[in-house]
């Protein structure tokens, strides 16, 4: 264990140090809102664009909870190379002890010269149980609202039918006789995501074939590739981040050969009424630029139309 940097109302606050890896990465595993992006393993994996500053809340000998974070210049980020990542609970964690594990954040900060906290909560839909006592000590210290991002996710046990424009294009791919498979080729994959993401948006993914392919061997019960074919040639691929409740679309792509004839839907078909069923969401991610500011509406309708509805991913502010 690394020396304490900061002890307040009875809680030490510690820096990760890799010593620290095993307690970490346990506490994750038996936390009520922890996933595999918190594994050091994956927070580690861009650790070339970050500076990590992961902070561990110890009473006494005990460890209360985590903050996957990077520091950028006096700035605090949970985490810059994370979609969210707030404080990681235990199942026994407490509204008072969670205000004790931000007055005690507070006090490290000052005593680093953090002159401010840029926050993430987790979503509900990733909790095991629920766990917003962050939100609370949030409000408590003044944090305010910086971006909202929409997300659209099914509620899988209560899902709902497709609408009309999905079943035909459903159709369609039966009628194609495509043919949907988990895959380990993300080399055909990620060529056919970065060309849509060039000509639709002009620009490159936000992971390369090579670290997407390195992530995917050190979790493979996390992330994985489901793509649709006809006979041996990949129309389209569905990347997919599987956490303990929730089936995440991190990426997914349809070539231009797929387009008309259902090449994704069928993909999206297969994930949402077979493989997944037992997870309780089916998250397909953000429609939303420019903090939330922007919502691409002809996006969004493609979710809604599988019978998916909002969950939004925040961003907030704290100025110390």
């Amino acid at each position: 264990m690394t020396d304490p940097r900061v002890s307040c109302e009875g809680l030490s606050v510690f820096v990760y140090n890799a010593q620290d890896k095993l307690s970490w990465d346990s506490f994750v595993c038996s936390s009520k809102n922890g996933v595999f992006l918190f594994f050091r393993d994956y927070l580690e994996y861009h650790s070339h664009r970050f500076t990590d500053h992961s902070l561990m809340f110890y009473s006494g000998n005990k460890l209360v909870a985590l903050l996957p974070a990077s520091l950028e210049g006096s700035t605090l980020y949970s985490h810059g190379g994370l979609t969210f990542g707030g404080v990681i609970s235990a199942y026994d964690m407490k509204t008072p002890l969670m205000l004790q594990v931000f007055h005690a954040l507070s006090a490290h900060c000052h005593s680093q010269d953090i002159t401010e906290i840029v926050y993430k909560p987790t979503p509900y839909i990733y909790h095991s149980i629920p766990a917003e006592e962050d939100l609370y000590a949030l409000f408590i210290y003044n944090a305010y609202l910086t971006s909202r991002s929409v997300s659209s996710a099914i509620y899988l046990a209560d899902a709902k039918g497709f609408d009309g424009n999905r079943r035909d294009n459903l159709r369609k791919a039966m009628r194609n006789n495509l043919i949907v498979r988990q895959s380990n080729d993300f080399d055909s994959f990620m060529h056919i995501e970065e060309e849509v993401l060039i000509e639709r948006h002009g620009v490159k993914p936000v992971h390369s074939a090579e670290e997407i392919k390195r992530l995917a061997v050190k979790f493979p019960e996390n992330i994985k590739l489901f793509a649709s074919f006809n006979k041996e040639v990949m129309l389209a691929g569905v990347v997919i981040y599987e956490s303990r409740n929730v089936a995440h679309m991190q990426y997914a792509a349809n070539s231009k050969a797929g387009r008309n004839i259902g090449a994704q839907d069928i993909i999206e078909d297969y994930l949402i009424r077979e493989y997944y069923r037992a997870k309780r969401y089916f998250d397909f991610g953000i429609s939303t630029e420019k903090q939330g500011t922007l919502l691409n509406v002809g996006l969004i309708k493609r979710k809604e139309n599988f019978g998916a509805s909002a969950v939004v991913y925040d961003s907030y502010k704290i100025t110390l």
